[in-house]
């Protein structure tokens, strides 16, 4: 996924998760488990670009989680 990728989906995911929550203070919302899926996704696009920022590649994550 490129970075204009990741924003894209960055905002449509921000957007339907403020929709959750107004269904969900409505109390019309099916499935509430949809809100932590949603920013789970956030969260996870989020570190991704955060570690491009940082130039951290995935080989040194998986080398920093083995060490612990």
């Amino acid at each position: 996924m490129t970075r204009e990728e990741r924003e894209k989906r960055l905002q449509e995911l921000r957007a339907e998760l403020a929709r959750l929550k107004a269904q969900a203070h409505r109390g019309s919302l099916e499935n509430p488990s949809s809100i932590r899926k949603i920013k789970r996704e956030i969260a996870r696009i989020l570190t991704v670009m955060n570690e491009e920022k940082l130039g951290i590649s995935k080989s040194q994550v998986a080398a920093t989680a083995e060490k612990q």
